[in-house]
């Protein structure tokens, strides 16, 4: 069967914002004399904020009086300052611009705020290359549960079997396997340290290879 979408998580994938939130949140133990393990960032990775309270695991941890309100003001705009430093990660641009040429659909799928996804993609001018874009408000389930890419493929109306995932993190890779999705791994200098051989394939950047010979490499591999 032809593949007829890709699909796309955001977050360390298409903008490292997983070291920026990584490097800060590291900042902040570190002041109060702690360590972040990458071990319970690696969990976190791909899910929704409200999964887990960092806020209260640091309160709880450092067991001293934080203005946490104050904490959680300071660490936001010090994340946006990090992220607004990165550039859109190697072979995006080209991977998109290759598959509107192609004809093929192109997904996001996302449990991040869609807020947030959305005016990132309009401010590296990507959000018109996707036909659909679903994030943390349009699913009841998020990743690694298969809803976020279910809701991708029903609004594109393609099959799993039509198309491919690129993800960066073993909770994404988990969520497009849910839904039946064949998945590219694409690691990032954080994920770079995680486990993501579950995944169909890994590649090292989406600048590795061009689109239509990742796509032959991937129709061969295909079941």
């Amino acid at each position: 069967m032809a593949i007829k979408a890709l699909i796309f998580d955001f977050d360390g994938l298409i903008l490292d914002t997983e070291s920026a939130e990584f490097q800060s949140w590291q900042e902040v133990f570190a002041a109060y004399g702690h360590e972040l393990s990458i071990e319970l960032w690696a969990d976190l990775i791909g899910r929704p904020r409200s999964y887990f309270d960092m806020y209260a695991y640091f309160k709880q941890l450092t067991d001293m009086a934080v203005d946490i309100e104050q904490l959680r003001r300071a660490q936001r705009a010090r994340v946006k300052e990090l992220i607004l430093r990165q550039p859109i990660l190697p072979g995006v641009l080209e991977c998109l611009g290759a598959a509107r040429e192609l004809g093929l659909k192109i997904g996001l799928a996302s449990s991040s705020g869609r807020r947030y996804v959305c005016e990132h993609l309009e401010r590296l001018e990507l959000f018109h290359f996707f036909n659909a874009t679903m994030c943390f408000e349009d699913t009841t389930e998020h990743k690694p549960n298969p809803g976020p890419y279910q809701a991708v493929l029903d609004a594109l109306g393609v099959s799993p079997r039509e198309a491919v995932a690129f993800e960066d993190s073993p909770n994404g890779i988990a969520s497009a396997h849910a839904a039946g999705i064949f998945c590219v791994a694409v690691p990032n200098p954080v994920t770079l340290r995680l486990p993501l051989d579950h995944a169909d394939y890994c590649t090292t950047s989406l600048a590795a290879e061009s689109l239509p010979e990742l796509l032959q490499r991937i129709e061969r591999l295909l079941p």
